[in-house]
C-alpha cells in the first residue's frame, strides 16, 4: 500500500500529539477494545454523518497508533486534495460503476502481513436504511476480523468497541454489529 502520514517519519510523531492536545481541548475520550495484538483487519467507521468525522478519526487512531486505509468517494481525491487525501490513507472509490472493490480489496488483505482497511458501512453521510455489506465481505473473504470503529458525539468518546470474527452468517453477524451501534450518536442526528 502507499506511504501515508501515519508512516512519514517525525510527522507521525508531531501528528500523534497534536491529535492528543486536539482530544483532549475538544474534550474527547479515547476508547480501545484490545486492537494491540491485531495487526489486520477491517474497520467499520460509523455512524458517519459529518465532514467532521474524518478528521475525529484520524486524530483518534493517531492517538491509538492504529494506521488505516479508508474508503472515500472518488470525488474528494480531484485536484488539489487527490495527493493529500491519499497521504492521509485515503483509497479513491469510484462508486458510478463496479469494480470488483470487495474481491480486490480481500486479496490485497491476504497478501498482506499488516493492514487496517477502515469502511463506512453507510457508504454516504445521508440517512440510509441498510448499511452496504462490503465490508463485511472483504473480512469474511480475506479471514480477517471486523473492528467496531465509533465516535459517539453526544458522549465525546470515539474508537475502537470491540471485535467481531465473521461467521459466514451475515444476517446473525450483523444483529451483533447493529446492536453495539444502537446508543451511539453521529454528529448529525438528522442523518
Amino acid at each position: 500500500m502507499h506511504k501515508t502520514m501515519f508512516s512519514t517519519f517525525i510527522i507521525k510523531d508531531i501528528l500523534w500529539l497534536i491529535s492528543k492536545l486536539f482530544l483532549l481541548v475538544t474534550g474527547w475520550k479515547v476508547i480501545d477494545e484490545d486492537t494491540k495484538n491485531h495487526k489486520k483487519f477491517v474497520m467499520i467507521a460509523a455512524p458517519h454523518t459529518s465532514n467532521w468525522d474524518l478528521p475525529y478519526m484520524l486524530a483518534i487512531c493517531f492517538v491509538l497508533k492504529v494506521q488505516p486505509y479508508w474508503m472515500g468517494k472518488s470525488q474528494i481525491f480531484k485536484f488539489p486534495f487527490r495527493g493529500m487525501m491519499k497521504w492521509m490513507g485515503g483509497i479513491p472509490i469510484d462508486r458510478s460503476k463496479a469494480n470488483n472493490v470487495v474481491e480486490a480489496t480481500a486479496e490485497i488483505m491476504k497478501q498482506s502481513e499488516e493492514l487496517i482497511v477502515t469502511i463506512p458501512p453507510e457508504g454516504t453521510r445521508s440517512k440510509v436504511r441498510y448499511w452496504k455489506s462490503g465490508f463485511y465481505h472483504i473480512a469474511n473473504l480475506s479471514g480477517v476480523p471486523i473492528v467496531l470503529g465509533f465516535l459517539d458525539y453526544k458522549n465525546k468518546k470515539g474508537g475502537i468497541g470491540g471485535m467481531i470474527k465473521p461467521t459466514g452468517n451475515l444476517e446473525e453477524d450483523m444483529v451483533k454489529i447493529k446492536a453495539f451501534y444502537q446508543s451511539i450518536q453521529g454528529k448529525n442526528t438528522v442523518n
